[in-house]
């Protein structure tokens, strides 16, 4: 690394704490220096590097196409050094580990086995944020997020947990006498969904299907969705693992299942893990093999 090519760290700084905050004053008031400072450095900044980093021609600050660049750089490169810190001061030790994961992944999978990791480790804090919505991952806040997909989120290590590919199923009864061929058929069919998700109308388009769902669609929480859908109120899209058990003995007919390798993963800031993150990253990765994996 060319040392002396670096702009100076101060300045560094102070763009990455105004792309953070979004104006002057309140970066300013994260650096403990006035907003004249902040909009001093930002400007020697642009000029050693040669390329505007913010436009000014409107009421507020907006981030050209080469400051947000620079300033997703310097939040991963921030981030790592924050963390680092953390780790080799213990001054993060007693924030509680948090965790970020689907509805379905805490209701279907962590909470039935939770109780093994807290029985191995007491003394570790945690919370857990259920939400289908994809939450950042920064320094002070989310430690570990269990994502399903491919494994590709910019920026960020993903290690597989367990493989499981999407299913579409209904109850025997809900499909009996019907010549289900293709998803297209579906569309006469009562249909459930997770609530805050898209899944089952994106599932659908993808495959060409953009007839409206003639016995409509009912939004649900995913323990209401599994629950009705034995009970045969609709067809579902939900991850073959949380129905796995169901298929094998007769409850639900799998329909389609798609041939992709997705699945869920266990998703970090690179960098340095603290000890609660790793402990739980660890746990995670044991108690998978508990499960029908890859």
């Amino acid at each position: 690394m060319d040392w002396l090519s670096l702009p100076p760290l101060t300045a560094l700084r102070a763009f990455s704490a105004l792309a953070d905050t979004g104006a002057t004053a309140a970066a300013g008031a994260r650096l403990n220096v006035s907003h004249a400072a902040i909009s001093q450095q930002v400007k020697q900044l642009e000029t050693h590097l040669g390329v505007a980093l913010v436009d000014r021609s409107g009421r507020h600050l907006v981030l050209t196409a080469e400051g947000q660049q620079l300033a997703d750089a310097l939040g991963l490169g921030f981030g790592a050094i924050a963390r680092a810190v953390e780790a080799l001061t213990g001054a993060d030790a007693d924030r509680p580990l948090q965790v970020s994961t689907t509805p379905g992944f805490a209701a279907q999978w962590l909470m039935p086995c939770l109780s093994a990791f807290r029985e191995a480790h007491p003394q570790i804090d945690i919370m857990i944020d259920a939400t289908p919505n994809v939450v950042t991952l920064e320094p002070g806040g989310i430690d570990v997020a269990l994502r399903y997909g491919a494994g590709h989120w910019p920026g960020l290590e993903a290690e597989l947990l367990f493989c499981s590919p999407l299913v579409a199923v209904a109850a025997p009864k809900l499909v009996a006498g019907m010549q289900i061929t293709s998803p297209a058929d579906l569309v006469r069919l009562p249909w459930l969904q997770e609530t805050g998700t898209t899944e089952s109308s994106d599932w659908l388009r993808q495959r060409g299907v953009t007839e409206a769902r003639a016995a409509g669609l009912v939004q649900v929480p995913v323990n209401l969705l599994l629950d009705g859908l034995r009970n045969g109120q609709g067809v579902a899209l939900t991850v073959r693992e949380w129905v796995r058990q169901d298929i094998a003995a007769g409850r639900l007919v799998l329909l389609f299942e798609d041939p992709d390798e997705s699945g869920y993963y266990i998703v970090t800031r690179p960098g340095v893990l603290r000890a609660p993150a790793k402990a739980f990253a660890s746990w995670l990765k044991k108690q998978a093999k508990l499960v029908q994996t890859c």
